[in-house]
Parts: C-alpha cells; sequence; structure tokens
C-alpha cells in the first residue's frame, strides 16, 4: 500500500464528508455489518452454551437491542454527526472527558467486532485456499482496508451489493434446512424451553453472544453526517435493520439447528457450512463463496465505523487533530482507516473468536447504558426541539434496564 498523497488531503475543516447515503443504502448498510458479523461466525458458539434453546437467546438479544435501537433513533436525528455516540454523551452529561472515552469504546468495538468477524472469514476461506489462517486473516483487513479508504459512496455500494448476496445466503440455509437437508438435527419443539430451570441460566448467556449478531445499528449512527436527510432517513433505517435481521436470524438458527446435530455445530467456527456436508459439491462450494463474502463485509463495515468515530472525535477536538485529516480526492478519514486496520490485524494475531466477540458484547452495552441515560438527561432537562424524532422516556428506561440486565450474565 502506498503512502496517501499529500497534496491529495487537508486537514479538520478543510474538507468534510460527504452527505450521500439514502434510506435503502443506509438500511444495507446496518444489515451488511449486522448479519455478516454475527449469524454466519458464532451460530456454533451461541449453541454451546444454549443448545436446543439458541434461537430464543437471539430473540432475546433483539428485545434488548430493540429498546436502544429506538433511543439512537431520536439521538442520531438530533445530532447527525460522526462519533454519534460520543456526542449524544456529550450533550446529556456535558463531560468531554465522558465522550471521549465513550467515542473511544465505539471504535475499539467496531476493531473488536471486525477482527472477531475476519477470523470467520479466514475460516471459510481456508475450505477453498491452501494457505496459513492467520495470512488469510492479514489479506481479508488489507483488502478492506483499501475499500474503505475508496470512499464512503463506492464502499457502501460495495457493502449493499454484498449485503443482498449474504441475505440471499441466509435464505437459502434456511430453505435447505427445513426441508431438503434431512432432521438429523433437534426438533422444533425440542427448541422451546419451559418457563423455569437451571436452562434459563445458559440461554442468558448465549443472549450476550447472540448479542453480537445485532451489533451493527448503532454503526449507522457513526455514518449519520454522511445521510441525505437524516431525521427522516436515520429512523427507519435503524428500525428496517433490526426488523430483518431478527426474522433471518431467528429462521436461521432454527434451521441449522434442526439440519447439523448439535455436537458438530458447536465446535465449528464455519458454522453455516455444516447445513450443505450432505449436499452436491457445487452447492457447497457456492455457498463457501457466499459465506466468504457475507464475513468480509462484516469486516469492511466496521471499518468504516470505526474510523469515522476517531474522525469525529478529532474533528471536535477530542482527539489528535492528524486523525481527521480528510482526503480531497475521496473524502474519507485516512489516517484514521490506517490506524483502524493496523489495530484490527493486530486484534486478529492475539485473541480468539469467542472471546473477541464476548469483548464486544460487553463494551456496546456499556456504551447502551450510557446513550440511554444521556437520553433520559435530554428529556428531563427538556432538551426537546421539534424537528427531531421522537420517543416516550420510557424507551430509555427500559434501554438501561435491559442493557443492564444482559451485560450482568457475563458475571454469574
Amino acid at each position: 500500500m502506498t503512502a496517501p498523497d499529500s497534496q491529495a488531503i487537508e486537514a479538520n475543516h478543510g474538507e468534510k464528508l460527504r452527505r450521500s447515503l439514502t434510506t435503502p443504502l443506509l438500511t444495507l448498510y446496518g444489515l451488511g455489518v449486522t448479519v455478516g458479523a454475527g449469524i454466519y461466525v458464532l451460530v456454533g458458539t451461541t449453541a454451546a452454551v444454549a443448545e436446543a434453546y439458541a434461537p430464543v437467546s437471539f430473540l432475546i438479544a433483539a428485545i434488548v437491542v430493540a429498546f436502544t435501537a429506538f433511543s439512537y433513533a431520536e439521538l442520531s436525528t438530533r445530532y447527525p454527526v460522526s462519533a454519534g455516540e460520543a456526542a449524544y454523551v456529550e450533550a446529556g452529561f456535558k463531560s468531554g472527558l465522558m465522550a471521549t472515552l465513550v467515542g473511544l469504546a465505539v471504535a475499539l468495538s467496531g476493531m473488536v467486532s471486525a477482527a472477531a468477524v475476519a477470523i470467520g472469514a479466514a475460516s471459510y476461506l481456508q475450505g477453498m485456499i491452501v494457505a496459513p489462517h492467520w495470512l488469510l486473516t492479514v489479506v481479508v483487513v488489507v483488502l478492506m482496508g483499501l475499500i474503505a479508504l475508496w470512499g464512503i459512496t463506492q464502499s457502501v455500494i460495495v457493502a449493499a451489493i454484498i449485503t443482498l448476496i449474504e441475505i440471499c445466503g441466509l435464505i437459502f440455509v434456511s430453505i435447505w434446512g427445513f426441508g431438503m437437508s434431512g432432521s438429523v438435527g433437534i426438533d422444533f419443539i425440542d427448541m422451546l424451553p419451559p418457563l423455569i430451570g437451571p436452562h434459563w441460566m445458559g440461554i442468558g448467556a448465549a443472549s450476550l453472544l447472540a448479542f453480537f449478531a445485532f451489533v451493527g445499528f448503532e454503526d449507522m449512527a457513526n455514518v449519520a453526517e454522511e445521510v441525505k436527510d437524516p431525521v427522516s432517513t436515520m429512523p427507519k433505517a435503524i428500525v428496517l435493520t433490526l426488523a430483518i435481521a431478527t426474522m433471518l436470524y431467528l429462521a436461521t438458527t432454527t434451521a441449522v439447528l434442526m439440519a447439523v446435530p448439535l455436537s458438530k455445530l458447536a465446535s465449528s467456527s464455519a458454522p453455516l457450512a455444516l447445513v450443505f456436508e450432505m449436499a452436491p459439491l457445487g452447492i457447497q462450494k457456492s455457498f463457501a463463496i457466499v459465506a466468504i463474502v457475507a464475513t468480509v463485509n462484516g469486516v469492511l463495515i466496521q471499518m468504516i465505523m470505526a474510523s469515522r468515530v476517531l474522525y469525529g472525535l478529532a474533528d471536535r477536538g477530542h482527539m489528535f487533530s492528524a486523525l481527521a485529516i480528510v482526503s480531497r480526492r475521496t473524502q474519507t478519514p485516512v489516517v484514521a482507516t490506517l490506524l483502524v486496520m493496523c489495530i484490527i490485524i493486530l486484534l486478529t494475531l492475539a485473541l480468539p473468536i469467542d472471546e473477541l466477540a464476548e469483548r464486544t458484547s460487553q463494551i456496546v452495552l456499556l456504551v447502551f447504558i450510557l446513550v440511554n441515560a444521556a437520553l433520559i438527561r435530554l428529556k428531563l432537562r427538556g432538551d426537546d426541539e421539534p424537528d427531531h424524532f421522537s420517543v416516550p422516556i420510557a424507551v430509555p428506561l427500559l434501554g438501561v434496564l435491559t442493557s443492564s440486565l444482559l451485560f450482568g450474565t457475563a458475571w454469574l
């Protein structure tokens, strides 16, 4: 990779990000990071903890996310800027230090998440390319970094195309798992847990892993500065992303549990490929390509998000001004993107996938608690304006409660 052309770059306030994202593109952006980052990689890990009740863990995670999603829908229309969570916390708590810490936590969660997904992508790639796992992981991260440097519109269009492919892949998994693979897994009726029993401890713990699969909608808030008409676009795209992802996850998880023995599923880092083990070779290879594409998409979008957070913090004076340098040619934050790419590579080489996923979930849940609390403070202060999307105060209150309860499962 060559160094950026210094004549094509201007700092802080010379070049600004371009508002070019519409509702369909933003929804596909959210679905790309949500769907690719979770279901293609972590179904097996979730099933290892919740066993037959893995779909229930995904449902619980979706409920937890829903309250916070509506809080983000309001806050992203109040403050449609990069590093959104940092701006929300700064407005709610009047603390630049808290804003900086939250912004760094969000960027870190994106980089840790991207590292987890890059490891999953390399696992799928190893089924087709004979090469060391670490080398494939590094190649994935570098290629996605180059696309992220290309430009926001180009990056999101690439991500949108990939997202459509990965959604079709999940639909195919569901159809094959339900009707064509031969049921050698768990019967549907056995996936419904009794109302009382020790199994809820496992379901709760697995919900923290399943929550990782929903990490993504909040990333849309961090590209709000590049969205056309954010007051209208942001709420619609956030709700659509969450609704579509939830339906896909429940269908896919149920189909995989029915088609694959639990013992094999729980030990796999490329779980969805197991559905096609008895399928014709052409179908196996076709799905492997879809899975690779889906997982690298998650790396790309998390990389875009983390770089925008660092850019936003620097642009508002909370971090080194070099991180706010924007290329005049591509209008992307060059230094921030290169830094994010290097950190992701280091994380992929240092930590296993399940630990990366759990740490991502914990960081994001802490951010959710603070973001909901910031909205509560704004509403109690009466800081309302007529030109933004608004939710009742009960929504952020329930967001704090549900996020805290799920975060607490990590310590049980």
